[in-house]
């Protein structure tokens, strides 16, 4: 597409949304409730087997037509067209973005499409004959437990995955785990009571060159040279997905155990790749092809529905509104679901990794605030933790409930009411007036009443859009995750940002791998010379120095 691209602050409708801020900023939810009582009907959209509520945002009907109005002069259409047709958006990397191939939302390219079906085909080949008992050791035993090592995208999607969805270990003939932290501690714990005979280990890394996961893998292949002996097959316990072919046959993995993964697709979207494959095994094909289907269902809802009645457009510019107009500088996410107790450790990377930029397309800075701070943790636990930040603190925090409508059990029940119970409250709070009535119902005396009623009262006004699953099973969770992965896209597109590098976290690794090489010359601070002094004393048992 030819890129005519303007910063969003010099589009007129970007203008004309800050006088609705203006107007809107003060504004109460509770009174757009009481002016407009069919608001949940005209702020609610379903699509997939979805709702989305954004009704409790401080949003009316004239200020969201402004901002598909800005979707509209930033060529969002324009945009979603480019993206799958597998133009080159990722443009610092001249890469396409073509995860929603990897689920059939899109043809893939030509040139990849034999690869991708032979890597397909061998990925369900392996879990089913792990699932079936025929794949087996160095010793001839059937490999019982499968190890995935991977990290950020090659770790937190399918870990999040496999957590809600694959159920009791008992219930499987593999049991599937991950392995992400290059503290031992975490491989230990995995490996704690392990048969090394019974055991594979699927090494999860795009370049082959992650440090993290490399050193997993060193460690694996030990482990299992201790056990089984230097003369033993160690290959038969590996498997690896990569796109650097030649450096996994080169750590000893055997050909036919390798799935290479295009370089189009990025970490944190490669979940729906052969990155994958634990979840195949963990699943069976039937839940794993559900979950693709739940993906691919909002990629065509995204690609073809009017931006007003496009559920991920109306989330990410929702998002924007709270981000750049109302000064919000976090998001909330909130599962009332058990098994997507790691759903926002996914969501952040999806979204930091993924907007937290400055730079525009054109090379120059921004000008406005680009990606929230994401954060969040499952309910009702942090009901009994953070909440109370929410309702009496001193900072404005859109929320993300995500709750399942559930079945007949009444703890899900109770559950889904809870969350329902959350989000009224955080928008209608407690007036002075109504901490008093509420104490002099208790039969405090007036003092009494004196004394607490400040510390009962509730501002409320806080934002929050409530997302209704109607079960936790594959398809739902599958279009969650792509309408989360489209909406960022959204709000990258019109932000004017690349959604798809991350250059931010390669200076950190760099400099961890001069510190970690002790010829280097290069410069460290003050900070990081004391630091190396205090470590080095504690290791040899001497006092900080």
């Amino acid at each position: 597409m030819t890129d005519t691209f303007l910063p969003p602050d010099r589009l007129p409708a970007w203008q004309a949304l800050r006088t609705h801020r203006e107007r809107l900023a003060a504004a109460r939810v509770a009174d757009l409730f009481d002016a407009d009582p069919g608001r949940f009907d005209t702020l609610s959209l379903s699509a997939c087997g979805l709702l989305a509520d954004f009704s409790r945002q401080r949003i009316d009907r004239s200020a969201l037509d402004a901002l598909i109005e800005l979707a509209h002069q930033a060529r969002l259409p324009e945009g979603v067209d480019a993206l799958f047709r597998g133009e080159r958006l990722n443009h610092t990397e001249g890469r396409a973005a073509l995860h929603m191939a990897l689920r059939g939302g899109c043809p893939p390219p030509a040139a990849d499409a034999a690869q991708l079906q032979d890597t397909a085909t061998r990925m369900r080949t392996l879990a089913r004959e792990l699932r079936a008992g025929a794949l087996k050791g160095a010793s001839g035993r059937p490999i019982r437990r499968v190890v995935n090592l991977g990290i950020g995208g090659s770790d937190l999607g399918p870990r999040m995955v496999a957590e809600a969805l694959a159920g009791p270990a008992a219930k499987h003939p593999v049991t599937v785990h991950f392995a992400a932290n290059i503290d031992p501690q975490e491989l230990d714990e995995v490996l704690s009571g392990a048969d090394p005979a019974e055991t594979l280990f699927i090494v999860a890394s795009k370049s082959f060159t992650t440090a993290e996961t490399l050193a997993n893998a060193e460690a694996a292949r030990a482990w299992l040279r201790a056990a089984l002996g230097a003369d033993a097959d160690i290959g038969a316990h590996f498997a690896a997905v990569t796109n650097a072919v030649a450096a996994a046959v080169d750590f000893g993995i055997a050909e036919q155990r390798l799935l290479p993964m295009p370089d189009w697709v990025g970490g944190r979207y490669s979940v729906w790749s052969a990155i994958g494959l634990p979840l195949l095994i963990a699943l069976g094909e039937d839940g794993f092809d559900a979950l693709l289907a739940g993906a691919r269902a909002m990629d065509e809802h995204f690609r073809s529905a009017p931006l007003a009645a496009n559920l991920p457009v109306l989330m990410g510019l929702l998002g924007l509104w709270n981000t750049d107009f109302l000064d919000q500088e976090t998001l909330a996410v909130l599962p009332y679901a058990h098994g997507l107790r790691s759903f926002p450790a996914w969501l952040q990377q999806l979204e930091m990794e993924s907007n937290g930029k400055r730079t525009l397309r054109d090379g120059s800075s921004t000008a406005v605030m680009t990606s929230p701070v994401v954060w969040g943790g499952a309910g009702t636990v942090g009901q009994h933790a953070f909440h109370q930040l929410f309702y009496q603190g001193t900072r404005a925090i859109p929320v993300d409930f995500i709750v399942v409508a559930g079945g007949e059990d009444a703890r899900r029940q109770a559950l889904a009411n809870n969350a329902l119970a959350q989000a009224a409250a955080l928008t209608h709070g407690r007036s002075l007036d109504e901490a008093v009535a509420a104490l002099r119902e208790r039969g405090a005396d007036d003092a009494e009443i004196r004394r607490l009623a400040p510390h009962l009262a509730i501002p409320g006004n806080q934002a929050s859009t409530t997302v209704l699953l109607p079960r936790l099973d594959a398809y739902s969770l599958g279009a969650l995750m792509a309408l989360y992965e489209h909406k960022v896209f959204v709000q990258g597109w019109i932000w004017g940002i690349n959604s798809f590098d991350q250059y931010g976290v390669e200076l950190g690794k760099e400099m961890a791998r001069r510190l970690s090489d002790a010829t280097s010359s290069a410069r460290r601070d003050g900070a990081t010379i004391g630091l190396q002094r205090a470590i080095a004393a504690l290791r040899r048992g001497d006092p900080y120095p």
